[in-house]
């Protein structure tokens, strides 16, 4: 059973990786300058990035994607329901990114700024050049974990008729009525892809540790 069902289940991993991938491509544009747009000496600057902030982690992922999809069609907004689940978990994490970088360019030490300012730097080139750089290594793992938890949050996105992998599993299931069997295929598959995703952050982790020493 389990084998006829590989290539649909495949499919979905395939779809799966694609949302993960593209929503934290798309969570990284956003974390940035949310995070820098938090830091910085402007409250005008401040205030909306706080905003974002607190509305996308104060409310559910599921909520945001059916407001994305089912809800802006009703302002003349459209979207495919691939490009929807996209944005919507760009948009969430994006949230979350923002706060892991925001902090660890927090967590660079003060002397960092002193030195760059006594070299004639200015507050961007600072940040540019000194702060972000260690900024990032320290981040890895905090951005790894939103990279995984993306992983399996995509399995919300089948809720707009996008067969992942959990609605891949749904139709299979639909057909076969084995239920147990393969929803225990599913969650193996979700802990293997998480797996591949945590090794990939050590060796990135021992990579960007071992150029910091050097």
């Amino acid at each position: 059973m389990l084998l006829q069902a590989a290539p649909i289940l495949f499919k979905g991993v395939g779809y799966t990786l694609v949302f993960a991938v593209a929503s934290m491509l798309g969570g990284l544009l956003l974390g940035f300058p949310l995070a820098i747009a938090r830091i910085v000496p402007s409250r005008w600057a401040q205030w909306p990035a706080t905003a974002y902030v607190s509305l996308m982690r104060g409310t559910p992922l599921l909520v945001q994607i059916f407001v994305i999809y089912y809800g802006l069609p009703s302002i003349g907004i459209s979207f495919s329901p691939l490009t929807a689940g996209i944005l919507a978990l760009s948009l969430n994490a994006g949230a979350y990114l923002s706060e892991s970088l925001r902090g660890a360019i927090l967590g660079v030490h003060n002397g960092q700024w002193s030195a760059s300012y006594s070299l004639g730097l200015n507050y961007g080139q600072t940040l540019r050049y000194i702060v972000i750089p260690q900024a990032i290594r320290i981040a890895v793992p905090s951005m790894s974990n939103t990279l995984i938890s993306l992983i399996k949050d995509t399995s919300l996105v089948s809720v707009i008729t996008v067969t992942e992998l959990m609605l891949a599993t749904k139709e299979v299931i639909a057909v076969t009525f084995r239920p147990l069997p393969l929803y225990l295929a599913a969650a193996a598959v979700y802990w293997c892809l998480s797996i591949c995703f945590e090794r990939l952050q050590i060796r990135l982790e021992r990579k960007l540790g071992q150029a910091h020493r050097n």
